[in-house]
């Protein structure tokens, strides 16, 4: 198993570990499998998304924050439950193929570590590739 480590900048964030994950496939020698990817964090979260047009990551961040906003009736006392909330929506895995040793994903597509309770320092990601 393979640790992405990274660090968020805003409140909410979109950072692209696209290449990272593709180095972890490449460096694994599988020819053909599934790579899982983890976020051990309850206020963040996996996606994956168009990467070409750094819009679109603002759009879904603003969307996000309308659908959730950071101040309501939360009752709970760290004051983050829109992040815990966000995190939920969005997802704590993702699974993709392995096809002759490369990473299935499409042209367009970024995968995005999903800060919603930032700046933090000392995100993780973790790679697990399986062979199958």
């Amino acid at each position: 198993m393979e640790k992405i480590k990274l660090d968020s900048r805003e409140k909410t964030d979109m950072v692209d570990i696209t290449e990272k994950v593709k180095d972890a496939v490449k460096n694994s020698g599988v020819k053909s499998g599934i790579c899982l990817l983890f976020v051990p964090h309850t206020t963040a979260a996996v996606t994956i998304t168009e990467y070409a047009d750094p819009n679109v990551m603002k759009d879904i961040l603003t969307s996000l924050n309308s659908l959730v906003p950071f101040e309501n009736d939360y009752k709970h006392e760290e004051g983050n439950s829109a992040a815990h909330i966000k995190s939920s929506l969005f997802n704590f895995s993702l699974e993709m193929i392995i096809d002759e040793g490369e990473l299935v994903i499409g042209g367009y597509q970024g995968i995005f570590f999903c800060e919603f309770d930032g700046p933090r320092e000392n995100r993780q990601v973790f790679v697990k590739i399986m062979e199958g």
